[in-house]
């Protein structure tokens, strides 16, 4: 795994951190089931392992093969990296079918807002890393971290220092802070669609 590691970072750009001390407070109601910024706020929506903002899910995938889920997965991966959102660079960077391990690495825009004459976006980078076995899959999400306002004035921000409850949410956990906020409810948001879409197609009837 720690070789496994070591290839992916090798092949993602490394990202420097910076820090906005103008944040304000977004007024919003405090935070209850109608609330639609509860998945956002809650104190597990941004996990940290090992000093790392990084996602883990099991799917489980009854009666496939670790091979099938390989080919699956690696299907997915390869296609996501053609995908309109896609910046140059996004790869996959591990295919290790003895192993049933891959890993890929994703440089995307992530959009805020687009309406006419105005674009509010960030290039948006992580890996993703997939180990398969008989009848399920372990996918991560990490070493997450962005370039924002490219077309102006750039800044780059790592996902621990950015997006964390620290971050990104205010003390009395009612509120998200409006411009880290933003970047924290976008990528939940992409990481929950990724998620969702290798479940879909792991369960897709044969």
């Amino acid at each position: 795994m720690k070789k496994f590691l070591i290839a992916l970072m090798l092949a993602m750009p490394t990202a420097m951190s910076a820090q906005d001390n103008t944040w304000e407070r977004i007024e919003q109601d405090p935070v209850e089931k109608s609330n639609p910024n509860a998945k956002y706020l809650a104190k597990d929506a941004v996990p940290l392992v090992d000093g790392k903002v990084t996602w883990v899910t099991t799917i489980e995938a009854p009666g496939k093969s670790a091979d099938q889920i390989y080919d699956i997965l690696l299907a997915q991966l390869t296609k996501m990296t053609t995908e309109d959102n896609q910046l140059e660079y996004s790869n996959v960077a591990i295919q290790d079918r003895e192993h049933h391990k891959l890993g890929a690495v994703y440089h995307e825009w992530l959009v805020f807002k687009s309406v006419a004459l105005s674009l509010d976006r960030t290039q948006f980078s992580f890996q993703l890393l997939c180990t398969c076995t008989d009848g399920k899959a372990e996918i991560e999400m990490t070493r997450i971290y962005y370039n924002y306002d490219t077309e102006r004035k750039p800044i780059k921000y790592i996902a621990e220092e950015w997006i964390t409850d620290k971050y990104a949410v205010n003390k009395k956990r009612t509120r998200l802070y409006p411009v880290s906020g933003k970047f924290r409810r976008k990528t939940i948001d992409r990481k929950d669609f990724i998620f969702n879409k290798f479940n879909a197609l792991l369960n897709a009837s044969k």
